[in-house]
């Protein structure tokens, strides 16, 4: 996988950080003049508040939807640049000056800066997601709130990124506040670390050394996870301290750029706004981001800061200054902040699906909401006198408003609204346990399938998506780029009686009945499976390429399965993918595809049974349940539209039965005879998301998928 997963791929974003302080503002580095103990003043930037205003533009078109700008968060690099370059360079103006940094100061002017209007956003947040946002996922959203406000947004996002359950689940109204977090984070340790250089270091050349080290790193760092684990690569403080460095180093050296002939000056100016728009209108969301792909808008944005230090601006300077471009980037800020959670509970908050048309009506309302909230909250505060003159007061108002949402966000988490359920049902796993006929029973208890959510529902419907069988707690289905897969061995150990699990996260989903099975019968269960990695030798598309990574991992997996000579194989796969190259006759080739490893398996084994894939619901059920709690009806697939694909089925059937080896329909025991597939069945939920298998069902399918083994004696008795 090349892009990042949301949850896990995360959604593209950034923040336009925080507008500095008004001495930061007006600068370029030669623009200093002393004037007895007052701090140096500089000409205003106008030209970096239009760059501002051209990367948020770029951010909020990208979010909306709007097909010309998908690589629009590459602004995150612009606006870490800018943010980068005029802190260091009001640091620098304050060294100069003083002769030392106030830490304690440049965090009391960061906390009245940044804190109100986050706050303010924060909260009003929270009360959306109470009255509109999903009811299944409200405490993980108060958790999101609370993450911001201690400001280890990314951090949360870099971990779950690297879930492939939480992969195609919708972000959370309060990821935007992942880059502000970055933000902080490097400037826990920038301004002690210059502190420190100013004190140590007495050639102001040299200065500039320990940063610069610590971004060849981060940027090496970023350009390895990339290849590793895209989440990290995205979210991570290491790999994207680079990109504020760069921004850092260029202000230690604002001044050279000043002495540039005004033709090379304003030909680096449009060089860099051509590198920020040809990120914007290239990349998308698959493209490897940040690694290598970062030095474009990075140097793009570097390279517009650098040429407007001069004093006579480029006609490339002077229009990124003009009043419009500059307005919005006085706005940035707060459109930023509030143009996010916009997108993401407006639609349901509207009723409407979400749409590019819809999407820029709510941006709109997000740009007159930062108009509003700049003159009624963020410069009452910014410049509200006690504050600016005692630091100290400051930093305890900042203290105080994170406390704010601290609190509330645990509050709001301790009383989750409610979900309305229906009488009580039976138990399908005591059901199944003890029937005579546990596959008889499972058809009765799926006719008389409740119309509402039962009143003993287990797990409750907010646990169904958090549970992780042992093959994910244990790091044992492996990722997109992994290709081979750990020793992952469950059941009894030490007996002689092998049984392989081979294939991917639709194989994956029935280890818990296969686990519980081996428990009782005393099998060694071996688990192998791969993300998107499909039983048929056929190479598949991943993140627009071809998905090397499978192929490679499926010929030591099918090596490893010959060492083990297993007495079974249950090989099962998605019908979901894409072959990489064209195919004529789609049910022959993937025929022949699924054959060939079958025919392997066959050699290998002493049986092998392949699960075709499980009917899909549409959408998310668990979503829908929430919802409409009562009228489950709503939430079922029909049967008729529930397999994803039906050439890619009947190609796995036949090539299993070409090969020898048995075939398994879990289809009836979703689905009854005719009509729709009911989301729970007794007192368990069918499903976890838009494609896998609850957790609880499958474990409770356990003698149900037992009687199907025993069929032709493929476990040995």
């Amino acid at each position: 996988m090349t892009h990042t997963p949301t949850a896990a791929r995360p959604q593209r974003d950034t923040a336009p950080g925080h507008r500095v302080t008004g001495l930061a503002q007006r600068l370029c580095g030669h623009h200093v003049s002393r004037s007895g103990g007052r701090t140096p003043k500089a000409a205003l930037r106008r030209d970096i508040q239009g760059l501002r205003g051209l990367a948020v533009t770029l951010v909020v078109l990208a979010h909306a939807g709007v097909p010309y700008a998908p690589g629009g968060y590459a602004g995150v690099d612009v606006f870490f640049v800018i943010s980068g370059f005029l802190i260091t360079a009001g640091l620098l103006k304050e060294a100069e000056h003083t002769g030392s940094l106030s830490l304690r100061r440049f965090y009391a002017r960061r906390a009245v800066r940044i804190l109100p209007l986050a706050t303010l956003v924060a909260l009003v947040t929270m009360a959306g997601c109470r009255l509109f946002a999903s009811k299944i996922r409200y405490t993980e959203f108060m958790h999101d709130a609370l993450a911001g406000a201690l400001y280890v947004m990314n951090i949360d996002l870099a971990v779950s990124g690297a879930d492939y359950l939480n992969e195609d689940t919708a972000p959370s109204p309060f990821q935007h506040f992942w880059s502000l977090s970055v933000e902080e984070q490097f400037y826990l340790l920038w301004p002690v670390l210059l502190l420190a250089s100013w004190k140590l270091i007495r050639r102001p050349a040299l200065r500039a050394l320990p940063l610069g080290a610590l971004c060849l790193v981060s940027y090496v760092q970023g350009v390895q996870v990339a290849e590793t684990s895209p989440s990290w690569a995205y979210f991570g403080p290491h790999t994207r301290l680079w990109e504020l460095g760069a921004g850092s180093l260029l202000a230690f050296g604002a001044g050279a750029p000043a002495r540039l002939p005004r033709g090379v000056s304003a030909a680096g100016t449009w060089l860099g706004l051509s590198g920020i728009a040809a990120s914007a209108v290239l990349y998308d969301d698959d493209t490897p981001f940040p690694g290598h792909f970062a030095l474009l808008p990075v140097l793009g944005a570097a390279l517009v800061i650098a040429g407007g230090c001069r004093t006579s601006p480029s006609a490339a300077s002077r229009l990124l200054a003009v009043r419009p471009a500059a307005w919005v980037g006085d706005l940035s800020y707060g459109w930023y902040l509030w143009h996010w959670p916009l997108l993401m509970i407006g639609p349901t908050a509207l009723g409407r699906p979400a749409g590019t048309w819809l999407n820029l009506a709510l941006c709109a309302v997000a740009l007159l909401l930062a108009r509003v909230s700049l003159h009624l909250v963020e410069n009452p505060v910014r410049f509200r006198g006690p504050l600016r003159r005692k630091p100290t007061a400051a930093v305890a108002f900042g203290l105080c408003l994170s406390a704010t949402v601290v609190s509330a966000a645990l509050v709001a988490a301790s009383f989750p609204p409610p979900i309305s359920s229906a009488v009580r049902a039976p138990g399908l796993n005591e059901a199944l346990t003890t029937a005579q006929d546990p596959r008889y029973r499972l058809t009765g208890l799926i006719a008389t399938a409740a119309t509402g959510l039962p009143r003993n529902l287990t797990p409750p419907l907010t646990d169904i998506k958090k549970k992780r069988s042992a093959v994910y707690r244990d790091g044992c289905h492996v990722n997109y780029t992994a290709t081979r897969s750990p020793d992952c061995v469950y059941g009894d150990r030490t007996s002689d009686k092998v049984v392989v699990l081979y294939g991917d996260s639709h194989a994956a989903q029935w280890f818990p009945a296969l686990e519980k099975l081996s428990r009782r019968y005393g099998w060694k269960l071996v688990s192998l499976t791969k993300s998107s990695c499909k039983t048929a030798d056929i190479t598949i598309v991943n993140g627009h390429r071809p998905y090397e990574a499978c192929d490679t991992w499926r010929k030591e997996a099918l090596k490893r399965i010959e060492r083990l000579h297993p007495m079974l194989v249950v090989a099962s796969s998605s019908e979901a993918g894409t072959s990489v190259r064209p195919l004529r006759d789609p049910l022959r080739e993937w025929a022949a595809g699924y054959e060939r490893v079958y025919r392997q398996l066959a050699r290998a084994a002493d049986h092998v049974a392949v699960l075709l894939d499980n009917p899909w619901p549409k959408d998310d059920p668990v979503e829908c349940a929430a919802s409409r709690p009562l009228r489950l009806r709503g939430c079922e697939p029909d049967q008729r539209d529930a397999v994803k694909d039906p050439t890619r089925r009947e190609a796995n059937r036949q090539g299993a039965r070409r090969a020898g080896a048995a075939v398994v329909d879990p289809k009836p025991w979703l689905c009854p005879r005719s009509g729709g597939c009911p989301v729970a069945v007794g007192d368990t939920f069918v499903y976890r998301d838009e494609s896998h298998l609850a957790e609880t069902y499958v474990e409770a399918l356990a003698p149900v998928l037992r009687q199907e083994l025993r069929k032709p004696g493929l476990t040995g008795d």
